[in-house]
């Protein structure tokens, strides 16, 4: 009898193919459960990494201010009237002032029951200065057109702004807005295009004659409010800046047109938010003869005592023209301090700048993390600018050696056609420039000037392809973050004004 022995290891083999399949089975059963496991492992690993990393590495970190929260809808109103209940008459030329007044005192009995919407008829409008309430929509049809009326005596005075000193352009009292609010909440001007008309000529003429006494006022001007909603209204020719929320939080402004002629219209920004906080602008084409947006926090040492920065704005989806100024500015007013803003999506377009941010001494306060993102400029004098010796100050009480700080400022997906000078970033020995940052930038240019891209006192970084040669205060970075050149000249200076 031959007796079979088996192999000495193969009761291994045995127990090893079990081991596998029961291996195999308990990961099929557990599939759920070990993605799971490693999904949080794999994310608690990045984040550690990505706090741990040196700090000079987070230039290659894409860094985004804070997104704004989530947006409510407006409220329905349970209850609506139109202005003609009130005795309104859209002939253009009956005053509507106590129409709009009347309105106002019924619908401010009505919040807690929801508010009420205003219903602003086909018509031309004419009204002195009126209040808004709280938890009211004011809607304007198709062809409805609220007219300011030009003549001052009948817009009322009002103290000058905290954060400001004194009026802006005269010490003293300053005329109040065409449409105006105070501590309100859940505020709506929207409508199917309805006009909001400043009528502006008037008043830019007396202000080139110097035949105004007060600062002059704005178009519409909320203060001190929260859940503030504009749509689908034109804003046009303003008698100062147009659209003004101050000190505000939570406020959306979408589908707005805003118009002034582009020279000739003096100080007629578009839309300056104003030490407000959590704003949004979006889908908004804007042409005036001013900055077509300008965030501001307080001018000089009454910026500073107030003390209200403004911060979480995202701006997308522009157009802007402005002959004057710049598409969009930060400053000059910041002595409050703005951080956390996003621009994206941004056409600018037969403009003087681009996108500037504007300080000087005195102003203190700070702007940082800044993103630019997705930025055309077609026939742009001068496509990107931070210019830092912007000195007009409210009186002689600054601290001249009060420094602002800027930091954190970068510019992604910059293209553009017939820019003369696509970057001027003019910081100096007082307000130095740090963690500027310029990645994907290809701007056709219209000088052939040798210094078209010009720096002073600059600490950042250029990373991948940019277009036009950047300056050497930069350093250099391949597109995956291989540092190429090391800048050794950070505070030279190719700032040429003269072109």
């Amino acid at each position: 009898m031959v007796e079979t022995v088996a192999p000495p290891n193969g009761d291994h083999h045995h127990h090893r193919r079990r081991w596998i399949h029961s291996a195999v089975a308990f990961l099929s059963a557990h599939k759920t459960l070990l993605i799971a496991f490693w999904t949080v492992f794999l994310f608690t690993v990045f984040y550690w990494q990505r706090d741990a990393a040196p700090r000079g590495l987070l230039i290659f970190r894409r860094t985004f201010a804070s997104p704004p929260p989530p947006r409510q809808l407006p409220k329905l109103r349970p209850v609506s009237f139109n202005l003609t209940d009130f005795g309104g008459v859209g002939d253009g030329s009956t005053l509507n002032t106590a129409a709009f007044e009347r309105a106002m005192s019924v619908i401010s009995k009505l919040g807690k029951k929801g508010g009420g919407q205003l219903n602003v008829p086909p018509g031309n409008w004419l009204t002195a200065p009126f209040n808004l309430t709280s938890h009211m929509t004011l809607f304007l049809a198709e062809g409805a057109v609220i007219i300011g009326i030009d003549d001052e005596k009948y817009w009322p005075l009002m103290p000058p702004l905290p954060s400001y000193g004194y009026g802006r352009e005269h010490p003293g009292p300053r005329y109040g807005s065409l449409i105006h609010g105070q501590n309100l909440k859940d505020v709506v001007i929207t409508g199917h295009n309805g006009t909001i008309n400043g009528q502006g000529q008037t008043w830019w003429k007396k202000y080139r004659r110097k035949l105004l006494n007060h600062t002059r006022g704005p178009l519409v001007q909320i203060m001190w409010s929260s859940d503030i909603f504009i749509s689908n209204v034109t804003l046009l020719d303003s008698p100062f800046w147009t659209l003004h929320p101050y000190d505000c939080k939570n406020v959306t402004i979408k589908h707005v047109t805003i118009l002034a002629p582009i020279s000739g219209a003096p100080n007629t920004d578009g839309i300056d938010p104003d030490s407000c906080e959590d704003v949004v602008i979006e889908d908004c084409y804007i042409s005036v003869g001013d900055d077509g947006i300008a965030i501001k926090s307080g001018w000089d040492q009454y910026g500073t005592a107030y003390g209200q920065p403004s911060k979480n704005i995202l701006i997308r989806n522009l157009v802007i023209r402005s002959m004057v100024s710049a598409g969009i500015s930060i400053g000059s007013e910041m002595s409050g301090g703005v951080s956390n803003v996003t621009v994206e999506n941004l056409h600018v377009w037969n403009s003087r700048r681009g996108v500037r941010i504007k300080t000087a001494l005195g102003r203190g306060g700070y702007i940082r993390n800044i993103v630019y993102r997705n930025l055309t400029f077609d026939n742009v004098r001068v496509g990107i600018v931070i210019k830092t010796d912007y000195n007009e100050h409210p009186d002689k009480g600054f601290d001249p050696k009060a420094a602002p700080i800027i930091e954190g400022v970068s510019y992604t997906t910059v293209h553009g056609q017939g820019v003369r000078v696509p970057v001027r970033i003019h910081g100096s020995e007082e307000i130095p420039l740090r963690n500027i940052t310029f990645r994907d930038m290809s701007v056709g240019i219209t000088y052939k000037k040798k210094h078209i891209f010009q720096c002073a006192f600059v600490w950042g970084s250029v990373v991948g392809s940019v277009f036009p040669p950047p300056c050497d205060n930069l350093d250099r970075y391949d597109g995956i973050g291989r540092l190429v050149k090391r800048s050794a000249f950070r505070n030279i200076s190719d700032i040429d004004y003269d072109f």
